[in-house]
């Protein structure tokens, strides 16, 4: 059976470092994949594996320089008026930037899961 393209893309599961309880509980509406939150950047390295989709809050302090010892494709977000710390993510390998309110409004769609 060949797979089509957004299921070889869906990931196993969602690890995230997201402390702020409104946007957890975003990522908890999406039912269809197991959301794992952990409780800093340093945690994300110990969590993730290949196949994880990697979600992390960038305006928390530690996060864009324990980026490199993490596996799984790396999603961030920020605030859109932020574009330093925005570059920045790009620069240390996130596999996708996004600016808070779109990373939300994509999310459901990346991983299967159920709109908000």
């Amino acid at each position: 059976m060949i797979e089509s393209e957004d299921q070889r893309r869906r990931p196993n599961r969602v690890v995230a470092f997201v402390p702020d309880l409104m946007d957890r509980s975003r990522l908890g509406r999406l039912g269809a994949i197991p959301v794992v939150h952990v409780s800093g950047p340093a945690a994300l390295a110990a969590e993730a594996r290949d196949g994880d989709l990697v979600v992390v809050d960038l305006s928390r302090p530690g996060v864009i320089e324990g980026l490199g010892q993490v596996a799984g494709e790396i999603v961030a977000f920020a605030s859109h008026v932020d574009t330093e710390l925005l570059e920045r993510a790009r620069a240390a390998g996130c596999a996708e930037v996004l600016p808070r309110s779109r990373f939300f409004a994509t999310l459901a769609g990346r991983v299967g899961g159920v709109s908000e």
